[in-house]
């Protein structure tokens, strides 16, 4: 059995746009609020834990167990960041490329795969 969820530390913040549940975020245009992210070189903060409408409230999972949504392939205990859908994808950066993790898969999966993520922010660097 795959690890449950686990919250560590939630924040609320307001969307900044439309925001898809177990889905990963970054910061917005200001302090309070947070948008999709989009790349895996996007400063990813957490795990957006529902859907959001643009100027609602949105609970962030950033430290725990969340469970996100793949967007491609994954290997348990893989570092994990954002692909465009803001969905979690195994991080592979290049050579002198920083990429930013949201956290480590606690499971395997493919797209579309809702799985358990360590939720530990980092920077690896190719």
């Amino acid at each position: 059995m795959a690890a449950g969820q686990t919250s560590l530390l939630e924040k609320k913040f307001t969307a900044g746009g439309a925001i898809s549940a177990l889905t990963c975020v970054k910061f917005g245009s200001d302090d309070n609020s947070v948008v999709a992210a989009t790349a895996a070189t996007d400063v990813v903060i957490g795990i957006a834990q529902h859907d959001a409408s643009s100027g609602e409230g949105v609970r962030v999972m950033m430290l725990g167990i969340s469970r996100a949504k793949a967007g491609g392939t994954i290997t348990r205990g893989a570092l994990v960041g954002s692909d465009a859908s803001g969905q979690v994808v195994a991080l592979a950066p290049a050579g002198g490329t920083n990429n930013y993790a949201v956290g480590y898969a606690l499971a395997s999966a493919v797209s579309g795969d809702i799985i358990p993520v360590l939720v530990v922010p980092s920077r690896p660097q190719g």
